[in-house]
């Protein structure tokens, strides 16, 4: 058992800038990179293990040649690895796109649905992201503006900050805005619908593909109804303070602004998973040391015991 630093499998998106690459420390030929994977055991990419007895391999070779055992009691439950973290680099609008619950998606995709959250972690001043829809439309209205290019004008835009959260919940159509940054934690699913992309073309010339039928089968014709703050208030801890970012029946997420240090435990309910926003720290336990760097990720196995992480920036921690 030891404390595992993750390389992330990075996405080239056309709508990616380079953020990732000049200010989070990934190393890559591609021109730009819209998403790194941080944590990831998904067939479309898998963190590979950087450090130690199992480097050179993959996170889920590691939990194959360790058992489940390392996700803890609380994954029990799902019959996957539970979910995906990613940091987002959106230099141009995403599309206005919708994911599914889990019912449908299995049905339909073979794969689980997908219920996430975004944690606002930089974004040029009046950037704006899509949530929701400013009043319930009917379905035969939504079909009606898909059609005549009209769907805009019902969506709610909001203008986000740094800091603010937003839960998305299956179902709920969104867009991230040209301008943001954002870490998502999510389902472990990379099933998405896309609605409307704004004419643009893929890497391959040809416009990209949309999948309206499916969008209109599971679309919560709605406005959203959480807050886009996090849900729960700061908390002084000495040495740092924590705030409950988000929390489902998925993933529990606390961003932990570092002062000083950060004394922390790993019992056998769940794994951490921490990442690194801002700022570098020493790492310490009984079972290994790391220098932890922003754009760094690192994997505790369930049951790992105390961790102190000491240095001044923000980290991201996040169990099931």
């Amino acid at each position: 058992m030891y404390p595992l630093k993750l390389i992330s499998p990075l996405k080239d998106y056309i709508w990616g800038g380079t953020k990732l690459k000049e200010e989070f420390n990934k190393q890559t030929d591609l021109s730009k990179v819209a998403e790194s994977w941080q944590l990831s055991c998904h067939k479309d990419g898998s963190s590979v293990i950087a450090n130690g007895e199992f480097a050179g391999k993959t996170l889920p070779e590691y939990i194959e040649a360790n058992g489940r055992g390392v996700l803890g009691s609380d994954c029990d439950s799902f019959e996957n690895f539970p979910i995906l973290i990613k940091l987002i680099d959106a230099k141009d609008n995403l599309s206005v796109q919708v994911h599914p619950n889990n019912d449908y998606a299995l049905r339909v995709e073979g794969e689980y649905g997908k219920t996430e959250m975004w944690y606002i972690v930089d974004c040029e001043p009046g950037a704006t992201l899509l949530y929701g829809f400013q009043h319930e439309i009917s379905k035969e209205e939504f079909a009606e503006r898909i059609a005549n290019n009209t769907l805009l004008e019902v969506t709610n835009a909001v203008e986000v900050h740094k800091g603010d959260c937003f839960f998305i919940e299956a179902g709920t159509l969104h867009a991230i805005g040209k301008g943001i940054l954002i870490a998502e934690i999510q389902q472990n699913s990379n099933t998405t619908y896309r609605i409307y992309d704004y004419g643009r073309v893929g890497n391959d010339g040809k416009p990209r593909e949309l999948h309206v039928e499916k969008a209109k089968d599971v679309t919560a014709l709605v406005p959203p109804t959480r807050p886009t703050k996090p849900q729960g208030d700061p908390v002084d801890c000495g040495g740092y303070v924590s705030t409950l970012l988000s929390t489902c029946e998925y993933f529990t997420v606390h961003a932990l602004d570092v002062k000083t240090g950060a004394a922390l435990s790993v019992d056998d309910k769940s794994f951490h998973s921490l990442m690194c926003l801002s700022g570098s720290f020493t790492f310490e336990s009984a079972h290994g040391d790391l220098t932890i760097e922003k754009g760094d990720s690192v994997f505790l196995p369930a049951g790992y015991g105390a961790y102190t992480v000491k240095g001044t920036g923000e980290l991201i921690v996040t169990t099931v």
